[in-house]
């Protein structure tokens, strides 16, 4: 298995380009499978996840490649509507295909999800929206099957604000007869961009980014090309360690106004930050301070999916800050691994008790899911010494090669299957 040896201590200085969003180029590649043709979409980053999309498409029947950040997309040979399951069990997005596979063949028929281990995720609020558009279910411990003849607008309430659920619907919706509102709707940056790509091919879609989605049905959608929002979340991981790291950065290909929770927090902790358009600048040359409390909620709230990283900050803080997760319960994986290279991290329940330390320490630590092997990461480049992450495959689902990210601004990493002896070699 790959790891990443980092020689830490180095802080962050240069500039980089932030690649597109994968919380966004997944949906929208599911939905291209609603309009027949060639699809050309835009600033896609190479991620495994990515990478087991374009699988799932061409094993229902298109031709996809993905060569120098655009995917081409042909979906007029689509002629399945069963997922196979190795591929569902890889990536728990692969459910945003039941929607346009329900629009597009009348009948679709998945596995049960899979994903990183970060607690429930339960799709249930996926099927009651499928069911109340018309889909008839049927559901055991391993596959999901949903028909429906002809879907049929209605009114949707949704008990919690899903990301996943919301663009489900609105997909499903778009080619239902009639019009479908979704009260309580997702307000994320990746909903709009999924709105504004179904709206290119003809939908009809309005009020993404509020808490009330409209959609009036069409008969038809036609394929066009599209360009991804740049990836949020890998923006927030370059400016959190940047600060961690006491360094300075210029972020390119960025879209302020997303980051808006996240900027307001590492101002909080001593960061200075500057944008201007499309580029932000970050630096921050003393010890952060601490927070008194910080809690992930639904966007535009601080992400769930800053959080572990955000941790790695507060453990170098001066004092103690309190983070609390509403969003996953199984979120705090990574403290244990932060607390091996020395920070002091207490959890009950879902909130965790963070006392900064002066310094973390290179240990050999795992990624135990996406975001925690970011935070992983960061904790490297701040601490003294070297830190190897094992697993990061997991990482690799959301950040394009991080280690040439994180090079191209004076870090030192290495990517290997060799670990310690060769990563010595080659770090001296």
């Amino acid at each position: 298995m790959e790891k990443l040896v980092i020689e830490g201590g180095r802080p962050l200085t240069g500039t980089i380009r932030i690649h597109g969003a994968k919380n966004a180029a997944l949906p929208i590649l599911a939905a291209s499978l609603m309009a027949e043709g060639v699809h050309i979409i835009e600033n896609v980053p190479d991620l495994l996840d990515i990478r087991v999309m374009l699988e799932i498409l061409s094993a229902l029947g298109c031709e996809a490649a993905l060569q120098d950040g655009a995917v081409r997309l042909n979906t007029a040979t689509a002629h399945s509507y069963h997922v196979p399951e190795h591929l569902m069990k890889q990536m728990r997005s692969s459910i945003f295909l039941m929607g346009p596979l329900l629009a597009r063949f009348g009948k679709v028929q998945v596995y049960q999800p899979g994903g990183c281990a970060i607690g429930e995720r339960k799709i249930d609020l996926h099927l009651k929206g499928l069911a109340s558009l018309g889909a008839s279910i049927v559901e055991s411990p391993e596959t999901i099957v949903c028909e429906a003849e002809k879907l049929k607008g209605t009114e949707i309430v949704l008990d919690f604000p899903s990301v996943g659920a919301t663009e489900n619907i609105m997909m499903a919706a778009a080619m239902a007869e009639g019009q479908t509102t979704i009260y309580n709707a997702a307000r994320e940056p990746e909903i709009q961009d999924l709105q504004n790509y179904l709206n290119a091919m003809g939908a009809r879609i309005f009020g993404a980014g509020t808490d009330t989605i409209t959609i009036e049905g069409v008969d038809h959608l036609t394929p066009c090309t599209y360009p991804i929002i740049p990836d949020r979340i890998v923006a927030g991981t370059f400016m959190i360690a940047a600060a961690a790291t006491r360094g300075s950065i210029t972020l390119e290909n960025v879209c302020p106004s997303h980051l808006t929770s996240v900027t307001h927090v590492l101002r909080r902790l001593g960061a200075q930050i500057q944008t201007d358009g499309d580029s932000m600048y970050l630096s921050c040359s003393s010890r952060p301070k601490s927070i008194e409390r910080i809690v992930t909620s639904p966007y535009p709230s601080f992400p769930t999916d800053l959080q572990s990283q955000i941790m790695v900050l507060l453990s170098l803080s001066e004092g103690l800050s309190i983070v609390k997760e509403t969003i996953f319960e199984g979120r705090f994986r990574h403290v244990d691994e932060l607390n091996r290279m020395g920070a002091d991290i207490r959890t009950d329940l879902n909130t965790a008790f963070i006392r900064g330390v002066p310094r973390l320490y290179g240990a050999v630590v795992e990624a135990t899911d996406l975001r925690a092997g970011a935070a992983l990461v960061i904790a490297g480049l701040a601490g003294h010494g070297r830190t190897v992450v094992e697993q990061i495959h997991h990482i690799d689902r959301g950040y394009d090669r991080i280690e040439k990210m994180f090079n191209l601004l004076g870090a030192r990493i290495i990517r290997t299957a060799d670990v310690p002896d060769e990563a010595k070699h080659l770090l001296t």
